[in-house]
């Protein structure tokens, strides 16, 4: 099922089906800013990551000695939530355990996603709760894909990224099949722009964990249109393009990530693992905004 909201300068839609966030539309124009989820390319728009961000090694992992499985990014992307409210400017959506998923994240949570619009911007939250009668650990994050280009007759080269802090900082490798090698590379030296082409991802995403930044923007060479992803609190950062060379980006903060490719410990030692004690919760936000 489909909800949609609006307002002078921005309509969104969203999905029932893993929460996801399907539209964001500038009115002035009609401009579409989030990815259109063409299967040819990759058929989602904006996934929620839960309980994993990322790769598993073998897709497996293990808490208190036993072995669990879950495919990349978890199940929030792939389950359907429930409808919980509606208002003028506001979407929720809820995903609560179930049998199924406690044979595949033996926790019992309650997982609440709220989409807020308020002029030019749209606020994502994520609120985790411990229903447990233990402590339990997760990872989540977010992984908007952009139009990029934004408007027709543009390539990638046109675009660049706008951090709002100076950066020298190096990514986290990954190796082919998608987990971290413990290497970096260099990739940010003392400046606030990193412009973009096919060669930056040749390698998979572009994974930070120590951005002074809270704020990037994808900007064109060509005009003014704009999108924003703000991220305060985050630890880690996500940018990719695929190497096929689909016409989108995407801008991931998250709380976690890929396996390191060596890791063979409990679930609740992973590098980035949440953990709340009973009847606590996470609550964050990030927001994403648009310039017409």
């Amino acid at each position: 099922m489909i909800y949609s909201i609006e307002n002078s300068i921005i309509k969104i839609t969203a999905s029932t089906h893993g929460a996801e966030l399907h539209s964001i539309t500038g009115k002035k124009e009609g401009t579409e800013y989030l990815w259109n989820g063409d299967a040819k390319y990759w058929k989602y728009h904006s996934p929620i990551l839960f309980p994993i961000v990322g790769n598993l090694v073998d897709s497996k992992y293990r808490i208190n000695g036993k072995s669990y499985e879950l495919p990349s990014h978890g199940l929030g992307r792939i389950s359907d939530f429930k409808f919980i409210s509606q208002t003028s400017d506001s979407i929720t959506f809820e995903l609560k355990y179930s049998e199924d998923t406690l044979k595949k994240y033996p926790y019992k949570f309650s997982l609440i996603i709220n989409y807020i619009i308020q002029e030019n911007v749209v606020k994502v939250t994520y609120n985790v709760k411990n229903l447990d009668n233990k402590d339990i650990s997760f990872s989540i994050g977010a992984h908007p894909a952009f139009m990029c280009p934004i408007k027709e007759n543009e390539k990638l080269e046109d675009y660049y990224l706008k951090f709002n802090k100076k950066e020298t900082s190096d990514i986290m490798e990954l190796t082919k099949v998608g987990y971290l090698s413990h290497k970096r590379k260099e990739c940010l030296k003392d400046t606030d722009i990193m412009p973009l082409s096919k060669e930056l991802f040749k390698d998979d995403a572009l994974v930070f964990n120590d951005l002074k930044s809270d704020k990037i923007t994808l900007k064109s060479k060509n005009h003014d249109k704009s999108i924003s992803v703000e991220f305060k609190g985050f630890p880690y950062m996500g940018i990719w393009a695929p190497k096929s060379g689909a016409p989108f980006l995407c801008i991931e903060p998250w709380f976690g990530h890929a396996d390191y490719e060596d890791f063979t410990g409990d679930f609740k030692e992973k590098e980035g693992s949440i953990s709340l004690t009973v009847g606590e919760e996470f609550k964050y936000s990030y927001m994403i905004s648009i310039v017409e």
